[in-house]
């Protein structure tokens, strides 16, 4: 370091040494003089074989081709909204904001059109009757009550008036409308339906068909395949298991015996072929690397000494090992794919500072098989064929952060070992609003509610004395929101079982009639149960472990590259809270208490 003690600068800038054997002290000291890295990269030139994304497939759906505007965590995960449970019409809050937005619009062409529409029965909201059974669902939660009081015979559902346009083309949106007597004036409000339908498509994304065959039931997971061409034939991706929201490359598996999918209709998207690119090389930089000079501190708001590892965490000790030992040592070559590419690097040509070209192939080569092998996002191969390692980087189209709303239906599956069954407990259950409550109190007080109305009607039996100091009792209860699975042998099969959903009887006293079947109130667990006629649901045994899952479904929204919103109603499945107890319990003698003797 120069210091110049004159106002001539000459000498200081020349930065002599004194003594050039203390530098090559130190220079053997440090190990410099049998280092083998003496050269610097220069130039670079990366040959890349790419490839794109075109062509999806749900694991019982059609063939499709890649939508490039829409995320593919939308494309998999997007599930129907639930407007229609049993005999009941649920979502009101839905409901009520398309109604909303078609008056709005249909306004805007005549504001004698509001109170017509308002008058139509097949577009309006119902008022519930409190001795009603078949309105209990509604009349037995207080404030969802109140909420459907409130709006029938003054609101408009919007959901059906949308369904009656989609149902036939031959549905007008000006039917019954007395003012659209002109022939101007239903184009210009069928027009405006177009733009309504356009806009609650746009809104909520939401599957063509009943169900997003994506999703698999039996599995409680995603389920899809997608492929990308690869000369004459395609490479084919597929994914079993993704099921926690955050879809990226470790969620695919390449599948070596499907050589192509279905061609759909329409016209393919373009597909890149070969790259070669040239760039220069710039050094790997990060917060609290170790400086170059050896007497230079580093920045200390990045402290790698306070990193304690234990001995288990490889992963920490592997980026300590480069931070601290291979960090100059490393270069960058940024390249910018867009989203849905699959690159191959067919090798670099590295020019360093002495002139030498130097051929760089990809690291990580070797047999798909070989566990010692290590490499980065490196997709496993199906099967277990020796063969090569496939090297190739796949960037999917996917989001880098996703909202998610509050959970509006959740379901626990839990094992009973006492009871030898499987059970899936409700504990969020959407309500006819559209707001969700808890599954305890919703089957609390839906069972009192039709308890009171059979006690309304009731007849009072005849007196029985009762001497005996125990009684019989056949079975016991559980709570409405326990739905039970119970273990069926496969067909054709004496030893492979499958959990098919089962239903507990709901025993009200002073009922007459048999008792009814207790059913699932969230859509998780009411699959098949609304398809006329209903067809069973099963799940496989291997998929409810020990410490259970949890399920839930909730909205989700995100923003794409093209600055578009996308909202769907997705599923989420985790880890649950262990085993559980129902309580069920068969032919039990009882203690007849003292009250109920006097009562008998």
């Amino acid at each position: 370091e120069g210091r110049p003690r004159k106002e001539d600068f000459d000498r200081a800038l020349k930065a002599e040494v004194r003594d050039a054997l203390w530098m090559l002290s130190k220079q053997w000291q440090m190990g410099e003089f049998i280092g083998d890295d003496a050269a610097s990269p220069v130039l670079a030139k990366l040959q890349l074989a790419t490839s794109k994304l075109t062509k999806y497939q749900a694991k019982n759906g059609d063939s499709i081709w890649m939508e490039p505007k829409l995320p593919l965590e939308t494309k998999v995960e997007h599930q129907p909204i639930p407007f229609i449970m049993g005999q009941n019409n649920v979502s009101l809050d839905i409901r009520l904001l398309m109604g909303r937005q078609w008056l709005k619009m249909v306004t805007t062409l005549d504001l004698t059109y509001k109170a017509e529409y308002l008058q139509i029965t097949r577009y309006e909201i119902s008022s519930p009757q409190a001795d009603q059974e078949s309105d209990a669902f509604i009349t037995a939660h207080v404030k969802v009550w109140q909420h459907f009081s409130a709006v029938a015979g003054r609101n408009m559902d919007g959901f059906k008036f949308y369904q009656y346009l989609k149902e036939s083309a031959s549905n007008n949106a000006y039917d019954d409308i007395p003012s659209a007597d002109t022939l101007p004036k239903q184009n210009e409000i069928a027009a405006m339906a177009d733009k309504f339908i356009v806009w609650f498509e746009r809104q909520f994304y939401q599957p063509k068909e009943t169900q997003n065959p994506s999703w698999q039931p039996s599995y409680l997971e995603h389920q899809f395949r997608c492929s990308a061409p690869k000369g004459s034939t395609e490479k084919v991706f597929i994914a079993e298991e993704y099921y926690h929201g955050h879809l990226d490359w470790y969620n695919l598996d390449i599948d070596p015996h499907t050589s192509d999918l279905e061609d759909p209709e329409g016209t393919s998207p373009e597909v890149e072929g070969n790259l070669v690119q040239s760039f220069i090389p710039t050094s790997v930089t990060f917060g609290g690397m170790p400086h170059r000079r050896w007497w230079t501190f580093e920045d200390w708001k990045t402290n790698l000494g306070f990193i304690k590892p234990d001995t288990t965490d490889l992963n920490k000790l592997m980026v300590l090992d480069f931070a601290l030992i291979y960090a100059n040592d490393w270069f960058m070559f940024p390249i910018t794919m867009p989203v849905g590419t699959i690159a191959d690097v067919k090798g670099l040509m590295v020019t360093n500072v002495f002139g030498e070209n130097i051929w760089v192939e990809a690291a990580g080569k070797g047999s798909d098989e070989d566990w010692e092998k290590w490499g980065m996002f490196n997709l496993n191969i199906k099967g277990t064929e020796d063969v090569p390692t496939d090297l190739s980087l796949v960037l999917i189209p996917t989001v880098n952060k996703v909202l998610e709303g509050k959970p509006q239906e959740e379901v626990f599956m839990l094992r009973d070992e006492i009871a030898n069954m499987v059970w899936g407990v409700e504990s969020m259950v959407p309500l006819a609003t559209g707001k969700s409550k808890s599954g305890k109190e919703v089957g609390h007080e839906f069972n009192s509610k039709l308890q009171k109305l059979k006690d309304k009607l009731a007849v009072p039996p005849p007196e029985i004395a009762y001497q005996a100091d125990l009684r019989y009792q056949i079975i016991n209860t559980v709570p409405e929101q326990w739905i039970p699975f119970i273990p069926v042998h496969l067909e054709g099969s004496n030893r492979e079982i499958q959990l098919q959903r089962a239903s507990m009887p709901r025993i009200l006293e002073n009922d007459p009639n048999p008792p009814q079947k207790i059913e699932a109130r969230t859509s998780l667990l009411r699959h098949g149960l609304d398809e006329d006629p209903p067809k069973p649901y099963s799940i496989f045994e291997e998929e409810i472990p020990r410490e259970g899952i949890r399920i839930h479904k909730s909205f989700q929204r995100t923003r794409w590259i093209n600055g578009e919103v996308y909202t769907w109603y997705g599923i989420r499945k985790q880890v649950g809270r262990g085993e559980g107890r129902s309580g069920l319990a068969f032919d039990q003698l009882m203690p007849v208490g003292n009250a109920e003797k006097e009562e008998g």
